[in-house]
């Protein structure tokens, strides 16, 4: 659904990604993690079409995010780290934004559609509240549901648990599961919350200066010892015995 190859990326004169190469399967839930640095946000830009990469390609569902933005980008969700809600719209007209630019959407059908999407992520009884009432797991839901209004066939989540607590961060957790499992979309995590991607990944994708360092499953992951993934394994550790 998603392959990636060969992308490179600078900034000037300064790499900030080398050589990238992987494949995410249809319905797979994949996490990038990375060192402070490492080029994960820089990623997820190229794959979702924000930032063109220096070199390389990167296909979604077989149509290229380089040659063909606004098409790749038609299959896509982008659910932003903090949520990017419009702070004078109400819930209803956020979640319905992008559907009624594109006319996706009768009058008539409106209400309807916007109960089926709130039900999906979980909310009811929100639909005039303003960002601004709401908590931010709340506001983390309002942004997915916006972004599966599309219709997506693939999502993206930049940080999805960043800034909240670790009741609320579970609860956001499986909801990109359960999305997953109802919808069957694929999925694109970027996180550094060690806890949420034993959680929620299939497979973990880790950058380190740029390059890939590690791509398996989480067993893999969480079994080694050496380097930026071991030090990380074990500050992760030692915080959870706190």
């Amino acid at each position: 659904m998603i392959e990636v190859t060969d992308v490179s990326h600078r900034f000037d004169e300064k790499w900030v990604l080398s050589d990238i190469n992987f494949s995410v399967a249809a319905g797979e839930i994949a996490v990038i993690m990375g060192s402070s640095g490492g080029g994960k946000t820089t990623l997820l830009k190229c794959i979702s079409g924000l930032l063109t990469p220096t070199k390389g390609e990167i296909l979604v569902d077989g149509v290229s995010v380089v040659n063909d933005p606004e098409e790749a980008r038609s299959k896509l969700g982008l659910v932003f780290q903090y949520a990017a809600l419009f702070d004078s719209l109400n819930v209803e007209d956020n979640v319905l934004f992008g559907l009624r630019r594109k006319g996706g959407v009768a009058k008539s059908a409106e209400k309807e559609t916007l109960s089926r999407l709130l039900e999906q992520v979980g909310l009811e009884d929100v639909e005039s509240k303003l960002p601004s009432e709401l908590s931010g797991g709340m506001r983390k839901r309002v942004g997915l549901a916006r972004a599966l209004a599309m219709e997506p066939q693939v999502l993206l989540y930049d940080e999805p648990t960043s800034g909240l607590d670790p009741v609320t961060a579970y609860s956001i957790d499986r909801l990109i599961v359960d999305t997953r499992d109802r919808l069957g979309v694929t999925s694109l995590v970027v996180s550094h919350d060690v806890s949420s991607i034993f959680r929620v990944a299939d497979r973990i994708i880790f950058l380190h200066k740029g390059e890939i360092l590690f791509n398996g499953s989480p067993v893999e992951f969480r079994d080694h010892q050496d380097g930026p993934i071991g030090e990380l394994i074990g500050k992760a550790r030692s915080e959870s015995l706190q």
